[in-house]
């Protein structure tokens, strides 16, 4: 129904060209998040009625709803990339002229696989606060709407409570869910500690996560009698609580605004970077029709407020809603609410993403420890302790995150470790649900050999060879390789050797992929892009301070594609 009244709109738009003093005809093509949608239709083709035009050329808008993954993914595959738990879209699915999806968080993902990708605008259109949706039974219990809650309230919930049954949208796949998962990590802290509680409270948000936000939302009770077996909390968008009501439900849901206020869905106004200038033209000019007060009443009959946090008439505003949100300024940012709802980096983005993958998506790692003589040296952002002692720490902290779905295997290399050989195996590749204690003992044995070299080429090339060799379908096969050097080892083989044995290794059908994190000042990022470029999938992340490395890692985790 709603490509009929789309298609018909844009008809009847048409017709009314030739009588609006105008001539000839720029096609516009909008792809926009489902729940906007509409409203951005309806003001299109009000401004057509009254003459769109631009430098006296008829303007002709088709609106297009879409799910934004399933247009990220479009996006991803014209630039050639991946974004992960995305997948691949229909060759149906063509990129337009303008997207907007209904976060900005999109744009950041993609534009950090893509580097070419860079649209312009980006300013958002429309907002909603993200919630955490619960039966109002079930809030009542919690003290809503009389008490305000705070996400350390939530995350204490997560981890302790045996009546609270939670769920959330991946967040690979959604936004208000990834941004439910920002807030959660941001309450949960630092420090080995916080990072035993955040692992709890994403292990529990785990058990009930949906792909799609609607088979999430099927999830709630739709009897009173099921409130005791149904899903209990779920981050969501006001906007999803506003629509689920408006369909009278035998158990409504309430809205949570908890503090500190997460990032926000922010719906940018993004014009495609191949737009030619007459149609950036004609999108930035309907940008402005959208700062209109017909399309503020239009979002408001959508249960979408205006960008600074306002809204429309016929707003149906849950109990305990605020008046006015927090307003979002043309960067993307929050002008009035606490840190929690600034925009985030990419940087954040990976590393709650890789987080969440490490603990749902099954996967097989071999992960391989610099000892080189140069570990040893001290890191004095981490008061002092050595390359090494960082790294031990980010190993496990790491492993504590993975999932027993994943198999996982360490080696340690330098020079002379096994014999001539520059490596040595201390645990192969094995399930964490049986090997998991014997996987953690072996990260102590990260110990530098003092005056030890890097023999990094042929490390590399064993390490491939090994996780093709036991590779499985179904999961991501990959090498997970730590250095703070470059290759040292005279008695080994060339990088020339090692690309031309990793190309005719490479098998489509058998892809591993190589991560090689560079630990410090001294490593070579040309050096180790050179020897990663012939493997399937994978990258260089490069953490310039060692204290970092942790972070760095969650970031490799989430990727797909590239390096930073």
């Amino acid at each position: 129904m709603a490509i009929v009244v789309v298609l018909a709109g844009s008809y009847l738009g048409y017709q009314r060209l030739s009588d609006s003093g105008c001539t000839g005809s720029v096609r516009l093509t909008v792809a926009a998040t489902t729940e906007i949608a509409t409203a951005v239709e309806q003001t299109a083709q009000s401004w057509i009625q009254n003459g769109a035009n631009v430098n006296g050329t008829c303007i002709a808008v088709t609106v297009n709803p879409i799910q934004p993954a399933i247009m990220a993914a479009a996006v991803a595959g014209e630039h050639r990339v991946t974004l992960n738990g995305v997948g691949t879209a229909p060759e149906s699915v063509k990129v337009p002229d303008v997207w907007i999806p209904d976060s900005s968080t999109w744009l950041l993902r993609l534009k950090q696989e893509a580097p070419g990708f860079v649209p312009t605008d980006g300013k958002p259109v429309a907002q909603s606060p993200i919630v955490v949706a619960m039966p109002q039974p079930v809030a009542e219990q919690l003290g809503w709407p009389n008490k305000r809650l705070g996400w350390k309230d939530l995350l204490t919930q997560l981890t302790t409570s045996t009546q609270l049954r939670t769920g959330v949208v991946d967040p690979n796949r959604d936004a208000a869910g990834l941004s439910g998962l920002l807030a959660l990590g941001q309450a949960a802290g630092a420090g080995p500690q916080a990072q035993a509680v955040k692992v709890g409270a994403l292990k529990a948000l785990a058990q009930s996560s949906s792909a799609l936000r609607e088979d999430l939302l099927q999830k709630f009770p739709h009897d009173p009698n099921d409130i005791a077996t149904a899903l209990s909390a779920a981050p969501l968008s006001e906007q999803d609580v506003i629509s689920y009501d408006a369909e009278r439900p035998p158990v409504p849901l309430a809205a949570l605004y908890l503090d500190p206020s997460p990032l926000p869905l922010d719906y940018p106004y993004a014009i495609m970077p191949e737009v030619d200038l007459q149609k950036s033209a004609a999108a930035t000019a309907l940008h402005q029709q959208l700062n209109s007060a017909a399309f503020k009443n239009a979002l408001a009959s959508a249960g979408l407020r205006a960008p600074d946090g306002s809204v429309g008439s016929g707003f149906a505003a849950p109990t305990s809603a605020p008046e006015a949100s927090p307003a979002i300024s043309s960067d993307g940012k929050s002008s009035g609410g606490s840190a929690a709802a600034g925009q985030p980096g990419a940087a954040a983005l990976s590393q709650a993403l890789g987080s969440w993958s490490a603990i749902t998506l099954p996967g097989r790692a071999l992960a391989v420890f610099d000892v080189s003589g140069s570990m040893l040296k001290p890191v004095p952002t981490a008061g002092g302790a050595t390359r090494a002692a960082v790294t031990q720490a980010a190993a496990s902290g790491g492993l504590a995150l993975f999932d027993d779905k994943w198999a996982v295997g360490v080696w340690l290399f330098s020079t002379d470790m096994n014999g001539t050989k520059p490596y040595r195996e201390i645990v192969p590749i094995s399930p964490l649900s049986s090997q998991r204690s014997k996987i953690q003992a072996s990260i102590s044995q990260i110990v530098p050999k003092r005056n030890g070299n890097t023999g990094l080429y042929d490390t590399l090339l064993a390490a491939y060879q090994n996780v093709q060799n036991s590779w499985q379908p179904g999961k991501v096969n990959s090498v997970l390789l730590f250095t703070d050097g470059v290759n040292e080892n005279d008695e080994g083989i060339t990088q020339d050797t090692l690309i031309a044995r990793l190309k005719q290794l490479n098998d489509p059908k058998r892809p591993v992929r190589v991560v090689i994190i560079g630990i410090g000042p001294e490593v070579n990022r040309k050096e180790l892009e050179t020897i990663v470029k012939p493997t399937a999938a994978g990258g260089v992340f490069i953490a310039p301070d060692p204290a970092k490395i942790g972070e760095i890692f969650l970031e490799a985790i989430a990727t797909r594609t590239g390096a930073n």
